[in-house]
């Protein structure tokens, strides 16, 4: 079994949402095993059914759709640490509509539904830790979706760049380009217009 120090990050993320007792943290993620993927590896493929849900402990990821056109259209973009998986596919068993990448070699856990599950009915931390989650999730997809339709590109470029500045330091411009809705050209320009901010 893999010692419990070696979850630091992977534990400290359940206390940073939520006040759980280290034990009870301990007991949720005791089933967690490791792995590594590197840079440029799909952790989950378009048409397949997750059965596993992953924490990002180290790294960047991105998950996209291919338009008609066959272009990678980037719909997220990861950075650990978080959960990085397809939800509905892993609860409902449906095939995942998006393909998720890593970006830089990334370290992360895992564990099945088996023992998400079982978490559910045990542990009363963990359903409503999960639950935070679930709502913090939904008002990120939110947010971007709304700012897709009503922000200009350069405000939504400006708001990543304060929100998130590390996404450039670590994340291909074409990548990030995608994620904002525009070219690559208008990223560049964008980023030249405003290099005075």
């Amino acid at each position: 079994m893999t010692n419990p120090e070696n979850k630091l990050v992977l534990n400290n993320f359940f206390h940073s949402l939520f006040p759980i007792e280290k034990e009870v943290v301990e007991k949720i993620t005791k089933n967690f095993t490791p792995f590594k993927l590197e840079k440029n590896s799909i952790l989950l493929d378009k048409e397949t059914v997750s059965t596993k849900t992953y924490f990002l402990e180290k790294g960047y990821m991105a998950s996209f759709i291919l338009n008609e056109d066959n272009d990678e259209i980037i719909t997220n973009i990861f950075t650990a640490p978080c959960f990085v998986n397809d939800f509905l596919s892993f609860f409902k068993k449906e095939p995942t509509k998006e393909t998720f990448q890593t970006i830089t070699d990334c370290t992360f856990w895992e564990t099945d539904l088996e023992t998400v599950q079982d978490n559910f009915h045990s542990i009363s931390q963990f359903r409503e830790f999960s639950r935070l989650l679930f709502v913090i999730n939904y008002h990120n997809l939110n947010d971007r979706l709304i700012e897709m339709v009503s922000q200009k590109a350069e405000t939504r470029y400006l708001k990543l760049l304060k929100q998130r500045p590390d996404i450039f330091k670590n994340v291909p411009l074409k990548i990030i380009a995608s994620y904002l809705g525009i070219t690559d050209t208008s990223l560049s320009r964008i980023r030249r217009d405003t290099s005075h901010l």
